[in-house]
C-alpha cells in the first residue's frame, strides 16, 4: 500500500469511499462530511495554501484518505484534521496512524501550532487512535466547519 498526495483523478474514488462509510455505519448524512459540497472536488480544495490531502492506494485503488487545512473562521495558528476515512479492507493495518502523522508533519511545516478535529461520538475506534497520537478532548467546537452533527471535539498541540 502507498500513501500519496491526492490527484485530480482520485476525486470520484475518495468521495465514494467516504460516502460508503457513512452508509456502512448508518451515520448522519446532514451536518457531517457526507453533505459537504466540496466532497466531489477534494483535489481542487486541497490546492489551497497550507492545505494537503493524502490518499491510501492499494493495488491501484484508493481505499482511504486524510487531510489537513486551516480551520475555517479560526486563528491562523489552528489547522483541522479533515476527512479521515478508510475502507473496511484496510482498517487495523496502521495506515490511519501513518497518514495522520504525515498530516501533522505537514501542519508543523506550515507553522500551525494546534490541530483540531471533530468526529461522531460512536466512532470510538478513531477516538482511541486520536488519543494515542496525543489529541485531547475539548468542551466544544472551534471554527466553523458546518458539521453540527459531530459531538466530539479534540485538539493536539504541534511541536
Amino acid at each position: 500500500m502507498l500513501i500519496r498526495e491526492i490527484q485530480q483523478k482520485d476525486n470520484e474514488s475518495i468521495a465514494k469511499v467516504i460516502r460508503d462509510i457513512f452508509h456502512e455505519l448508518d451515520a448522519p448524512k446532514v451536518g457531517t462530511a457526507y453533505a459537504d459540497p466540496i466532497l466531489d472536488t477534494l483535489y481542487e480544495v486541497y490546492q489551497a495554501p497550507r492545505s494537503i490531502y493524502y490518499v491510501v492506494e492499494k493495488d491501484g485503488k484508493v481505499v482511504g484518505g486524510c487531510g489537513v487545512a486551516p480551520l475555517e473562521n479560526a486563528d491562523a495558528s489552528v489547522c483541522e484534521l479533515q476527512k479521515m476515512y478508510f475502507a473496511p479492507e484496510i482498517r487495523g493495518t496502521g495506515y490511519a496512524e501513518k497518514i495522520i502523522e504525515k498530516c501533522l508533519e505537514f501542519a508543523k511545516s506550515q507553522g500551525f501550532e494546534i490541530c483540531y478535529l471533530e468526529t461522531l461520538s460512536f466512532m470510538t475506534t478513531a477516538q482511541k487512535l486520536y488519543k494515542r497520537i496525543g489529541f485531547e478532548n475539548i468542551d466544544g467546537p472551534m471554527g466553523n466547519t458546518g458539521h453540527n452533527s459531530c459531538e466530539v471535539w479534540m485538539t493536539k498541540k504541534l511541536g
